[in-house]
């Protein structure tokens, strides 16, 4: 026996919206002091792509206010997978069995690719910036770094590229929605090309080449990636 569906009414939808913000809210506080918690071995992570420097608090209280940014970030990524969680149990409901069997995979990849850009740059386009600068001027100026400006750049490299891996994210849901389709994104890869030079420049905050060209390279792999499974969908 097929159990009816359960409509909810305007007041219902924005007491459940409520309820499902609170909960997400309240886990992302909650993880945010955890992290506050651990914060100096939090902070001894990130500086170990800048082995060897020494950082300055140039101003009263600075330590301390990066602390706070750095457990909020820290406290977002943590709480990210629950957030998420709640927002499908409120969408879920109002999609079709069709959207249901796309949206879930594409979801789950996309949150996939955001850690996977996130560990890429850690890994990889952070200690090649830190490289380079660390390096260029090293026989004029000795390294002393302010510590709020250098999470600063180290916080902003790592959600940029985050946000840059959900490029075959985009590709897919344009090619499954017939906006676009592989053939039309293949033949267009000069275009991307350029573009793919244009973002990086964007999307990093340091000005090395080094950076930019890695990133350059990441979009590309990624955008052909997702034409590949546009391809396989024969989209």
């Amino acid at each position: 026996m097929v159990k009816p569906e359960i409509k909810m009414s305007i007041l219902e939808h924005i007491e459940e919206l409520r309820t499902r913000t609170f909960k997400a809210t309240i886990f992302f506080i909650i993880s945010t002091f955890i992290s506050f918690s651990y914060i100096k071995d939090i902070s001894y992570l990130l500086q170990q792509p800048a082995n060897g420097i020494k950082f300055l608090q140039l101003a009263p209280g600075e330590y301390f206010f990066s602390s706070i940014k750095i457990s909020s970030y820290t406290g977002l990524i943590i709480s990210s997978p629950f957030i998420i969680y709640q927002m499908i149990l409120f969408i879920l409901p109002g999609l079709t069995t069709t959207e249901k069997k796309f949206f879930l995979p594409i979801l789950i990849a996309s949150i996939c690719l955001f850690f996977t850009g996130v560990y890429f740059s850690f890994q990889i386009l952070i200690p090649a910036a830190l490289h380079f600068f660390i390096r260029y001027g090293s026989e004029i100026v000795e390294p002393l770094w302010s510590f709020e400006q250098y999470f600063d750049f180290i916080l902003l490299l790592l959600i940029s590229t985050g946000l840059a891996f959900q490029i075959p994210i985009i590709q897919i849901i344009l090619g499954l929605m017939g906006i676009i389709s592989s053939n039309k994104m293949l033949r267009s890869w000069k275009y991307i090309l350029l573009m793919a030079t244009v973002f990086s420049a964007i999307l990093t905050p340091s000005t090395d080449p080094i950076t930019q060209l890695l990133l350059s390279f990441a979009i590309l792999f990624l955008y052909f990636g997702g034409v590949l499974i546009l391809k396989f969908f024969n989209k």
